[in-house]
């Protein structure tokens, strides 16, 4: 049994959809698909069921699903160990999907002009994705969403979500928009949004159904569009663009913490003292630019 069968399957679990499983591993879906046929034909039972929508594990999937992670963590486990032998300075870091790109950048790089003599092998995922990679010892650090206090994250800033639109909008100079306002703004919708769902009950409970001009989990090809003049969409505020202004959303006071959160497992000897600066070097980073 190939361990990349594996994260196929463990793909398609995140993601409830063979098209987002295959964007997520970075091959085609029928090539993913192929690979999911093997791996049942191997275990000799069906995996999933399938309906247009989504997809939904059968009875033998579930119970294949924490075996499956096992398996996967120890084949982690034995690399990492095979990368300690050769005392290979890699950080592995998990990087939430919806942080500001630039704001990550310019971290992994300050680090490295700050003198970290090694290389970063980063994922990116939503915060389920890269806790499933943390149970599965195949990040070491992981900058996501923190929902709760505990000593396993260190808090890095604070951010409210924002209402996103074009610099030339007719209430691009309003520092709050109501929501009634935007009955006829065409939305563009961030579908790795982790307020997503609290977006649309927003809308739906002032009765306002706005049309929807662009879906996307892509956030920057979502704020061009936004630029272009093609939809408005609600970011947090840290995310911004040429030709781009924010406004508070009347009513709408959800935010988040974003945090570093720190190895489940400790780190290998060799990794120590660069995991210790990097802890050290991001809890020292000012907020990003808004």
């Amino acid at each position: 049994m190939e361990p990349y069968l594996l994260r196929y399957f463990l793909a398609v679990v995140e993601t409830g959809s063979f098209t987002k499983a295959a964007e997520a591993c970075l091959i085609t879906q029928p090539s993913l698909s192929a690979g999911i046929k093997r791996l049942e034909e191997q275990l000799g039972v069906s995996l999933f069921v399938r309906n247009n929508k989504r997809v939904f594990l059968t009875t033998a999937g579930t119970r294949f699903l924490p075996r499956a992670k096992t398996i996967l963590h120890e084949c982690n486990v034995a690399m990492a160990e095979l990368a300690q032998t050769e005392q290979a300075r890699v950080l592995r870091i998990g990087v939430l999907q919806t942080l500001s790109g630039a704001w990550v950048a310019g971290l992994l790089k300050g680090y490295r002009d700050a003198g970290f003599e090694g290389r970063f092998d980063l994922f990116e995922g939503t915060e389920q994705e890269i806790l499933n990679r943390f149970d599965e010892r195949g990040i070491d650090y992981a900058l996501s969403i923190r929902r709760v206090e505990d000593d396993a994250s260190v808090p890095l800033y604070d951010e409210a979500y924002v209402l996103a639109l074009p610099a030339d909008h007719r209430l691009a100079g309003e520092a709050v928009v109501r929501g009634e306002d935007l009955s006829d703004q065409p939305m563009i919708v961030r579908s790795r949004c982790e307020v997503l769902s609290e977006t649309s009950r927003y809308f739906t409970d002032r009765n306002v159904r706005p049309p929807l001009a662009y879906r996307t989990a892509n956030d920057e090809r979502a704020l061009r569009m936004v630029a272009a003049g093609i939809g408005a969409t609600v970011v947090p505020e840290s995310h911004v663009a040429e030709g781009v202004v924010t406004s508070k959303l009347h009513g709408f006071a959800h935010r988040r913490t974003v945090a570093l959160f720190r190895p489940r497992h400790g780190l290998p000897d060799h990794l120590k003292d660069a995991g210790e600066g990097f802890e050290g070097y991001v809890s020292r980073l000012p907020p990003p630019l808004r």
